[in-house]
């Protein structure tokens, strides 16, 4: 395998270095195997805006991976598509559906927002990919598609559900995530891991023989996570060895705390902003 060069930009975060915007949200500039990628696109307000304080071009994004169909990562799209005249598309057909959070009986409602979909409906057809089973972008990155749910103390994070009386969880199957390997070991981007963080990486392990997992970069979504699963997500991790944690976005300040008293310097908590080099 030969050692190629990538870099990773936090575009937009709830957390910025001075000068930049922040935004619940989550948008991440990926530069790999010769492809700029852009993973999910926050709420929309603050990605041009960063993009361009950066220095990215959003008008050289070759593909645009979205990690889930939620407000918050998709918001940019129509921003992103009016720069880019030629963007591919990844994502899994649930981004679109209706879906809400409901909090103390009051439903809010969390999809995709409508001039986000209707940027998405006026696509070509051959440019927008819908993605349920693991897909390879290149000879070096992948998504998953559909995460599969094996353990039995992660769940999607919150009060999910499909309709505003809540009758109907919502399981969120559109969860995806993206890999890069580089050198037989694996950087892992992830948007909120709705599908379990601990799921997500022993999946995406599985579809890479096993390979280490180096660096995961992302929304951890444990922010709501009990002692429980807090406990059993860091002792997994510890077994999977990495080397960088970059929690971002949706984590939570207490299981970011818990991740550093347990993995120390190698711990990067996430802002827009942040620059990495592998």
């Amino acid at each position: 395998m030969k050692s190629r060069k990538i870099t990773i930009t936090i575009l937009v975060d709830n957390q910025t270095h001075e000068g930049l915007h922040a935004e619940h949200g989550l948008a991440m500039w990926i530069e790999a195997d010769g492809r700029r990628i852009l993973f999910d696109t926050g709420q929309g307000a603050a990605l041009a805006s960063n993009a361009q304080a950066l220095g990215v071009d959003l008008k050289d994004t070759d593909m645009l991976v979205l990690s889930h169909g939620h407000y918050d990562h998709t918001g940019g799209i129509p921003e992103l598509l009016r720069q880019s005249g030629k963007v591919d598309v990844y994502c899994h057909s649930g981004v679109v559906q209706p879906r809400y959070a409901i909090r103390e009986g009051r439903p809010k409602p969390i999809q995709m927002p409508t001039k986000a979909m209707a940027a998405l409906d006026r696509l070509p057809s051959q440019r927008l990919h819908w993605i349920r089973q693991p897909t390879w972008l290149t000879e070096d990155i992948g998504i998953t598609g559909f995460i599969p749910r094996g353990s039995n103390y992660e769940d999607t994070g919150g009060p999910f559900y499909l309709d505003p009386e809540g009758r109907y969880a919502d399981p969120i199957n559109d969860d995806l995530a993206l890999w890069i390997r580089q050198d037989d070991e694996l950087v892992v981007c992830v948007g909120c891991s709705h599908a379990g963080l601990v799921n997500t990486l022993n999946y995406i392990r599985d579809l890479n023989h096993g390979q280490r997992i180096r660096t995961v970069i992302g929304g951890f979504h444990l922010l709501d996570a009990g002692s429980e699963r807090l406990e059993r997500t860091i002792s997994a991790l510890t077994e999977l060895e990495p080397e960088t944690v970059i929690p971002c976005h949706c984590t939570g300040d207490n299981a970011v705390a818990m991740l550093r008293q347990t993995f120390g310097k190698a711990v990067l908590p996430g802002a827009a902003g942040m620059i990495f080099q592998f």
